[in-house]
């Protein structure tokens, strides 16, 4: 009777754990970016960082759940350490983003652009310092339930903050640059 009642209750544990498993794995977004500037994990071309003519990359953003009203991008670089705290360069804030499309050197109306590093409100390329190392630089992509309203040149943890608890989706992109520079 010991046994029967201790697997029955393995057996109920088990449900339990498959059931949130089930429910855990619907929530699970698949959500993927594409650009035809340069491939993920690839090198960033000249044009697009700040050594060159620092234009935008270009972006299409598949997979969206449903829902989605908005989104925002955040490109930061991964290696730079500032500020004695973990921070690092941002090299751009963009939000309330309504079009998975988003054309070579410019965004959708009704885009908004955060503060950069630079403190500048725009796109500011990626500008690794040494020609023998390179940088990773991380281009997050946020997919919202809503727009987060706020004004131009929000800094990044301003938009991080607004994003909380409207994020149904996320993706990242990432590009590899060395200063090209002799």
């Amino acid at each position: 009777m010991k046994k029967l009642a201790t697997l029955a209750s393995m057996a109920l544990a088990l449900v339990a754990l498959t059931g949130a498993v089930t429910v855990q794995a619907q929530n699970i977004v698949n959500m993927q970016v594409r650009s035809e500037a340069f491939p993920d994990g690839g090198i960033i071309p000249l044009k697009f960082t700040s050594h060159g003519q620092n234009v935008q990359p270009d972006f299409t953003i598949i997979g969206a759940p449903a829902g989605t009203v908005s989104y925002t991008i955040i490109l930061h670089d991964i290696e730079v350490a500032i500020n004695k705290n973990g921070d690092d360069v941002t090299h751009w804030v963009a939000f309330d983003i309504p079009s998975n499309k988003i054309e070579e050197g410019k965004l959708p109306a009704g885009s908004v652009n955060g503060t950069n590093t630079m403190r500048q409100a725009k796109y500011f390329g990626s500008g690794a310092p040494l020609k023998d190392r390179f940088h990773h630089y991380v281009f997050e992509f946020y997919a919202l339930d809503a727009k987060l309203g706020l004004p131009e040149g929000a800094s990044r943890a301003d938009v991080m903050k607004a994003m909380e608890g409207h994020i149904i989706g996320k993706a990242a992109y990432v590009g590899r640059y060395a200063n090209a520079k002799p």
